[in-house]
């Protein structure tokens, strides 16, 4: 389990929303596999590792210092499938912000590609009509 996001002095923080899909992706995968670390193709030194508390983006080149973190999921039983999950966005790094979007692009295509079991896609079967015992 990693750490250092605690540790470390943040550049600033604020409230955030993740996307209901990306949230539930991650979900599934951490329930299947336990925490993740993922390489970010496109983005040299750079690996996210996802855990039930945090996302934290590290630089393997700089002996995984953070760069940006989304943490304290506020993920009430109340909430639907459907609704984003507010958090915190802290950042370590100053160009911190540059990155984000591509992560979160690149931790959906990774935790996708993951998840993908190789079957056909599901189908969806209509339920008969009412029956016509006339």
């Amino acid at each position: 389990m990693y750490w250092r996001h605690e540790q470390i002095v943040r550049l600033s923080a604020w409230p955030t929303k993740v996307e209901a899909r990306l949230y539930n992706l991650a979900k599934r995968a951490l329930a299947r596999f336990g925490d993740i670390r993922m390489e970010m193709r496109g983005l040299k030194t750079l690996d996210l590792i996802v855990q039930e508390d945090a996302w934290i983006i590290v630089d393997r080149a700089l002996n995984d210092i953070p760069i940006a973190a989304w943490t304290d999921f506020e993920d009430e039983e109340t909430r639907g499938l459907h609704e984003p999950v507010i958090c915190e966005l802290r950042y370590y790094h100053g160009h911190a912000g540059l990155v984000i979007k591509k992560v979160l692009r690149r931790m959906e295509e990774g935790l996708g590609e993951m998840l993908d079991d190789g079957e056909e896609p599901g189908q969806v079967i209509a339920f008969p009509g009412p029956r016509d015992d006339g």
